[in-house]
């Protein structure tokens, strides 16, 4: 496993962590106090929350299906999460057993519970990588102890980029890693968006703002431009929700409105 021991790092609870809300939100238990108060703060804004998290995952469990199915062996899941089971390797791996995951997070609690996701199947492998998604090159080079970068690869950056401003380089960071992969390769993404509820998601900007940390809902038209120059498959940039549902179980959510986010999978030429 790359990255730090676990004994050795110190996982700070002075304030949340976007990894520990979302496990907080799918019903997890590691989190903290600081995580979950912030997250119950959040369902004053949309009690839909733990939907907005469980609709995340169920598109994370078909996407995986959808590659698996298009021959994709390879995948590389930057902002991986707190396990939960199933997970982006035991899906793939039903597929296709020899495929080869490698995932990657930069908080310490997920580090603590690598171990879960690297119960490969003998036929293929799982790696675990400790590092900023903002520093794409050190991603790649120890991903690449473990994929073959010369042959397709999904990268996967799902709830993520809403977690990186314009400023801080979210497009050129999704550039910077696409420019790696091999033709055939496929980018996959899910994105928090304030086109339903401007006024809330910006509260709710504001609320991460006030902790230090940052939030940046982007309209369909920021979210496909991570796509640009590639080649979407159908049906398109699309509601999280409306991704293939064929793929997976149907996830009943709160409410008649749309879950507020935008999912993607756009081939690499």
């Amino acid at each position: 496993m790359t990255g730090q021991d676990s004994a050795a790092v110190r996982i700070d609870t002075s304030k949340p962590h976007p990894a520990r809300m979302y496990d907080w939100f799918l019903g997890g238990k590691d989190n903290y106090p600081v995580d979950e108060e912030m997250a119950r703060q959040l369902l004053t804004l949309d009690a839909r929350g733990r939907d907005m998290a469980r609709v995340n995952r169920a598109y994370m469990h078909r996407a995986t299906r959808w590659l698996g199915g298009s021959g994709i062996r390879q995948y590389l899941d930057i902002g991986t999460g707190i396990p939960t089971e199933p997970n982006l390797h035991q899906i793939a791996q039903q597929v296709a057993p020899e495929s080869r995951v490698v995932y990657c997070d930069n908080d310490p609690i997920v580090l603590a519970h690598a171990e879960a996701l690297l119960r490969s199947t003998p036929e293929g492998a799982t790696e675990y990588i400790q590092a900023d998604a903002r520093d794409p090159e050190a991603i790649l080079d120890a991903a690449g102890k473990v994929l073959d970068f010369t042959r397709p690869v999904a990268l996967s950056l799902l709830a993520l980029l809403h977690f990186v401003d314009d400023e801080d380089g979210a497009y050129e960071l999704v550039d910077r890693l696409v420019r790696q992969l091999a033709p055939g390769s496929y980018l996959v993404l899910s994105h928090t968006t304030g086109d339903f509820d401007p006024e809330k998601a910006a509260e709710a900007r504001a609320m991460y703002k006030a902790r230090g940390l940052t939030l940046r809902p982007r309209s369909r038209e920021e979210f496909t431009r991570f796509f640009d120059g590639l080649e979407l498959v159908e049906p398109g940039v699309s509601l999280t929700a409306e991704w293939h549902p064929e793929l997976g179980e149907a996830i009943d959510v709160l409410g008649d409105g749309p879950i507020p986010g935008y999912a993607g999978v756009a081939r690499v030429g």
